[in-house]
């Protein structure tokens, strides 16, 4: 069996998840448990996801066998690393991984051009000259997540590990064992034991898959709040060995109280600044890719106000969710991450004053305007607590921020304002707006 080291890199992915480009996002199994004829979507979720060595330590620390693993920055590194795996195991083969957050990994490509960021080195000395990795092991797919359709956790298994289990899903459903997790009795030795049987385990090595099964289950995703565990592949070798050649794992964001250790591991280089920007302001935020700027309290309200926008003909650029306590200071970091977005032409500001006040919104807009020059324009559509000292807070700024009280006329006006900027932009133009309108 070959060992595991991950190289750090700038690899970049063909196939890159999409769960922060938008809000239709679905779990990574999704579609191996929901029908499209049900028509049911899981609601999105912003998950913490870790490189593949993190969550290699984790099943390590839980007692799950997996590979001997190390992380090399380097080309000096990868050989120093590969020559003492060779010598605690007498064997020169190597498995060199690309950690990057994304899904797709064996179809990107290095900066030097190389394909496919999972590769074996048959011999260290010449670990430059990467062949294709084909194991010899028995291959399986497991893992576990929460699913809707099931209210809770759900073991998945396949005979058919180190492939796209997804093309497995659609083209064989049957090949998918799916088996729902009682979250108060938890999972069951009998359960896990069926799963492993079912995924092709031999006979003398069932006990070890379902006892890393249930170790998986008590002591990583419960233990640490995950959303999912994906093994892919689980392996059984010739010795009868069970090991879990991989690991990816995605963490519940609203445990992160918790789970402060987990969540510190979190690689922002990875993702996007403006994800980052948003967590330090403690704000709900998903970047699109349309050109009106939303800015909402309340993920019920964003979501109409998107589909609004939408129905009179533009095309939201975030999802920006300022929550029901927000402060003027959020308010003035919310802008500047719609701000940020070069596509954004106009920004649509809706707020139902329940527990947030119109009058903390309307002091946070009048601030950002200031603060960042803006000249892109805002319509701004504010009903509820303290609304009318909102309303005079903004008249008496004396800025170009246009003021609606029915939403589906400040929809109307904010795609007419972002499809004149566009324009604009498109005839190299600049463009004024004054108030009143005239």
């Amino acid at each position: 069996m070959a060992n595991l080291f991950f190289r750090s890199c700038s690899c970049r992915i063909a196939e890159k998840l999409a769960s922060q480009q938008t809000v239709k996002a679905l779990p990574v199994c999704s579609n191996l448990l929901v029908p499209k004829s049900y028509g049911i979507q899981e609601p999105s979720r912003r998950n913490l996801s870790l490189h593949e060595h993190m969550s290699m330590e984790l099943l390590r620390d839980a007692g799950v066998a997996v590979p001997r693993f190390r992380v090399a920055e380097s080309a000096n590194q990868v050989f120093k690393d590969a020559t003492e795996i060779a010598e605690l195991t007498g064997s020169p083969d190597v498995v060199v991984k690309a950690q990057v957050l994304a899904g797709g990994r064996g179809k990107g490509s290095w900066d030097s051009g190389l394909k496919g960021g999972v590769k074996l080195v048959y011999s260290f000395r010449n670990w430059e000259k990467l062949l294709p990795y084909e194991p010899d092991d028995l291959m399986k797919y497991f893992s576990f997540f929460v699913n809707v359709i099931f209210q809770g956790p759900v073991l998945v298994g396949s005979a058919f590990g180190g492939v796209n289990i997804e093309e497995v899903a659609a083209e064989n459903p049957s090949a998918i064992i799916k088996e729902p997790v009682d979250i108060e009795k938890g999972l069951s030795k009998e359960q896990a034991s069926y799963v492993a049987k079912e995924m092709g385990f031999s006979d003398s090595s069932i006990e070890a898959a379902a006892n890393y099964m249930m170790k998986m289950y008590n002591d990583v995703f419960l233990k640490y709040d995950a959303t999912m565990l994906e093994i892919n592949p689980m392996t059984e070798n010739s010795n009868g060995e069970v090991f879990c050649m991989d690991a990816k794992i995605n963490f519940d964001d609203n445990a992160a109280y918790r789970q402060k250790d987990i969540f510190s591991k979190r690689d922002w280089t990875q993702e996007d600044e403006r994800d980052h920007q948003a967590s330090k302001a403690d704000l709900n935020y998903i970047a699109l890719d349309g050109s009106i700027g939303c800015l909402v309290n309340g993920a019920g309200l964003a979501m109409a106000t998107m589909d609004i926008i939408q129905l009179h003909g533009g095309t939201p650029a975030n999802f920006l969710d300022v929550g029901g306590g927000a402060t003027a200071g959020q308010v003035t970091e919310a802008f500047k991450l719609i701000t940020s977005d070069k596509n954004v032409n106009a920004i649509l500001v809706n707020i139902f004053g329940g527990i947030m006040r119109c009058d903390v919104i309307a002091k946070g807009i009048v601030a950002a305007v200031e603060e960042l020059s803006m000249k892109v324009p805002i319509v701004v559509r504010l009903q509820g607590t303290r609304v009318d000292n909102a309303k005079a807070i903004i008249a008496a700024s004396g800025l170009k921020i246009l003021a609606c009280d029915n939403l589906d006329e400040a929809a109307i006006m904010v795609v007419k304002l972002s499809n004149i900027v566009e324009l604009a932009k498109e005839a190299s133009v600049d463009v004024k707006f004054e108030i009143p309108l005239v």
